[in-house]
């Protein structure tokens, strides 16, 4: 009977150990929707994203002139991806500040398709454009990614506040619009599936006073942590490493901490000191294969791409767990 008993514990030990380990969670993000494939910020490039399959949508915020929150990387109107109402391109430096203007003048310029004779433009000239774009809401995007039901029911926000605190004019200033943006994802319900991220990190320490369990991510670069006014007044030099600085501004509230830094540079070593100080570690915007690669064998918890196709077949590649792709949007 003993004998017995001890070759069927064998035999499930050893299933056990061939059986395949549960794939591993790696978090797919595309940046500004994934502008190197649809216009970026736009509706269209986040269903998009969605079409695709990624965990999460990175997108950024500022406050019209009445208050809206509207999704835009840039503090004033772009050239190189903006036309007016009359369909031509605004000339360089012209754009208006998204603060001095109402929803209803920014609803005017088309943001559906990049300037082809820009720098930028050529930068990402595989970009498919879509006419008719415009800067959208916050609540418009919060509103399709809930009609869309089911097929983006696990899809997650990397919400960022943009401000300077370098240019104060430029932009609202951090509590009216860490205000807004709260009361934009509480009315939406989507408390559950936000993060909120910014090189301010006055504004995450804002978050953190007021919604305490909402995730936050630290957003730095070498520029930016040399300067203590992102940094919330914090001395880089007064700490051994950046993941311990992180650390250190992110003690005011138990919400869940991502470390996310520019990508050049980052090493296994560091990755690792940050997550033993439990934090994640989510690098930017990363776009060449290779350096996908380096960043996934380095132990990185997901990456912010401008091309969410090329990761999400890297992942395939590495039987990573897989967002699911939704349907074509209408």
């Amino acid at each position: 009977m003993k004998t017995a008993l001890l070759a069927a514990a064998m035999l499930i030990a050893g299933c056990a150990s061939i059986a395949p380990a549960a794939k591993q969670h790696f978090d797919l993000e595309a940046h500004r929707g994934g502008r190197g494939l649809a216009p970026e910020n736009t509706l269209a490039a986040f269903d998009n994203a969605i079409d695709l399959g990624v965990s999460t949508l990175e997108l950024d915020i500022g406050l019209t002139a009445d208050g809206v929150v509207v999704i835009s990387h840039d503090t004033s109107l772009n050239p190189d991806h903006t036309r007016d109402a009359s369909g031509n391109w605004l000339a360089p430096k012209s754009g208006a500040a998204i603060r001095t203007l109402t929803l209803a003048q920014l609803q005017t310029y088309d943001v559906g398709r990049l300037n082809p004779s820009s720098n930028y433009g050529k930068q990402f000239a595989l970009q498919r454009g879509r006419d008719g774009e415009r800067i959208p809401t916050l609540a418009a995007l919060f509103a399709r990614v809930q009609a869309r039901g089911a097929e983006a029911a696990t899809v997650r926000f990397n919400i960022e506040t943009k401000i300077d605190p370098t240019r104060p004019a430029e932009t609202a200033a951090p509590e009216p619009m860490v205000r807004a943006l709260l009361a934009e994802i509480d009315k939406a319900g989507m408390a559950n599936r936000v993060t909120v991220q910014s090189f301010d990190w006055r504004t995450l320490a804002l978050v953190g006073q007021l919604a305490p369990q909402l995730p936050r991510a630290y957003l730095t670069t070498p520029r930016t942590l040399k300067d203590s006014r992102w940094t919330a007044g914090l001395d880089a030099a007064s700490f051994a490493s950046v993941p311990q600085m992180v650390r250190a501004a992110s003690a005011n509230a138990p919400g869940a901490v991502t470390w996310s830094p520019a990508y050049a540079g980052l090493t296994p070593a560091v990755i690792k000191e940050a997550q033993k100080l439990g934090m994640k570690v989510l690098p930017w915007t990363v776009n060449e294969r290779a350096d996908m690669l380096r960043l996934m064998d380095a132990g990185a918890d997901g990456i912010i791409t401008d091309y969410p196709d090329v990761l999400r077949d890297l992942m395939r590649e590495r039987e990573l767990s897989l967002p699911p792709p939704g349907k074509s949007s209408p």
